[in-house]
């Protein structure tokens, strides 16, 4: 675990700043313009997601420490890799960056609310004595907010050259989160067999949930086929790095990464399938 921890803060920062060289200013601007799809989607993952993963941990019996780390996963923003698959499931990308970008910019005090308040309901008292709400937010600030802003900055600057390295950009961003997984289960590999029996059922309900959730909220609520698409991707999948790193600075044990782990695992196959199903509904 000592090099997944190691190296989750550099791939998380690597990881939004490439996230920032795909926004603009009027990726932040269409919210205002069409507010109704981001509102639906902002409340599908940031508000929706958590409270479904913590009715979740409270019916399903399972460790405490698995219950957090549902949690965890719960309480993290979009990731990029949502995006991609948005664009081949023929989906709405541009309001799948919007949320991406401005849930990942909020995760600075979203995560850290969501996740004390679910240790409070919990009782979980394992939580690192120098790391407080404030700290936790800060740290995130300097490896999320600060990485996205800097790369909203060099697009703007080197704005051809950047669109040109998209997928490039893009690659970069999911072999550098495939890198954190791996290495956190090859490193763990005894200890996580165990824990992924009892994290792997609840990670798989949360994420075809959610995927159902996001996708027939976004039917009767948002303005099209392309939006339903983008919102059950942002629901389905999470920034896993984010997660990995927020675990690392608040947890000694490997036990509070294992949902982190199991879920990033199952929401590759299961939003792959979904995408293969939804990419001809227009």
């Amino acid at each position: 675990m000592e090099t997944a921890t190691k190296i989750a803060p550099l791939a998380l920062a690597i990881i939004m700043f490439g996230l920032g060289l795909g926004l603009t200013i009027n990726d932040f601007l269409r919210v205002i313009r069409i507010p109704r799809d981001f509102i639906v989607g902002f409340f599908c993952q940031v508000i929706l997601l958590p409270i479904i993963a913590f009715l979740l941990i409270k019916i399903i019996p399972m460790p405490v420490e698995i219950a957090l780390g549902v949690m965890i996963i719960a309480a993290a923003p979009g990731g990029i890799t949502s995006n991609v698959l948005t664009k081949f499931a023929n989906g709405d990308v541009a309001l799948s960056v919007s949320l991406t970008g401005i849930v990942s910019i909020l995760s600075i005090i979203t995560v850290p609310f969501i996740i004390f308040t679910s240790a409070d309901l919990l009782g979980v008292s394992e939580i690192n004595s120098e790391i407080s709400m404030i700290n936790m937010s800060m740290k995130m600030l300097f490896v999320v907010t600060v990485p996205v802003i800097f790369g909203m900055i060099v697009r703007s600057l080197m704005k051809d050259f950047i669109v040109s390295k998209t997928l490039i950009i893009q690659r970069i961003s999911v072999i550098l989160f495939i890198i954190v997984f791996i290495s956190i289960w090859v490193e763990e590999w005894g200890k996580i067999i165990s824990f992924v029996t009892r994290a792997g059922l609840v990670a798989f309900i949360l994420n075809i949930i959610m995927i159902f959730v996001g996708y027939y909220v976004a039917k009767y609520l948002t303005t099209g086929v392309a939006q339903r698409k983008c919102i059950s991707l942002e629901c389905g999948l999470q920034n896993g790095t984010l997660a990995v790193f927020v675990a690392s600075q608040l947890f000694d044990e490997l036990a509070f990464m294992v949902p982190t782990a199991a879920y990033a695992l199952i929401m590759f196959v299961t939003s792959i399938f979904f995408v293969l199903i939804v990419r001809k509904i227009n």
